[in-house]
């Protein structure tokens, strides 16, 4: 019987399964580092890019709150030129109706009545005389209702008082102007402007 001894047939068939071993090893981990080496590089250049993007967005976040803070400024300034106009008219509209108002009161009062005060608030007028009688008070009181703009008086004191040794009666009342309606609004100025000149 022949004898074949295969001990260094079999360590040679070891050798060369470590060898490979080894070598698939150090494959596997060359392409496990590349990989993470790609992973880490195409995750980074994601982040690079979103970060460029974020640094984009600020950039243009800050242009916008300038621009929305220039046009809040721009809505404070044309709110506070538009209160001003409206200031304006007020005034204009209400110069208007004083030059009416002082007319129509050198028109409407009768003779024996002394005018003391004119108050104006607002709308509202108040009067305060002396008068030789109470019915021309009353003549007073109607000739006012009858004016155009003016409202019903209304008479809230009148009491006899002697001046230098004279009888008369002190009086005071109030009345609200009406305001015209916006077309009719120059009739005021309109008439003021057609006061006859003596």
């Amino acid at each position: 019987m022949i004898r074949i001894n295969l001990l260094p047939h079999r360590e040679e068939a070891r050798k060369a399964r470590r060898q490979q071993f080894y070598v698939l090893a150090g494959m596997m981990l060359a392409l496990g580092g590349l990989v993470v080496f790609a992973g880490h590089t195409v995750i980074n250049g994601y982040v690079e890019h979103q970060e460029s993007k974020n640094e984009f967005l600020k950039k243009e976040i800050a242009i916008l709150n300038k621009q929305v803070d220039e046009i809040k400024e721009l809505k404070e300034k044309s709110q506070a030129l538009l209160d001003r106009k409206n200031a304006i008219e007020s005034l204009q509209k209400d110069r208007g109706e004083t030059v009416y108002l002082l007319n129509e009161l050198v028109q409407r009062v009768p003779e024996g009545i002394y005018l003391k005060s004119l108050k104006q608030n607002g709308l509202k007028i108040g009067l305060s005389g002396y008068a030789q009688s109470n019915s021309r008070i009353s003549t007073l009181m109607r000739n006012l209702e009858a004016a155009e703009g003016m409202g019903t008086p209304r008479l809230i004191e009148s009491k006899a008082t002697l001046l230098g040794g004279r009888r008369f009666f002190e009086f005071s009342l109030e009345f609200n102007l009406e305001r015209a309606a916006p077309e009719a609004a120059d009739k005021p100025a309109a008439k003021a402007r057609e006061v006859k000149q003596p």
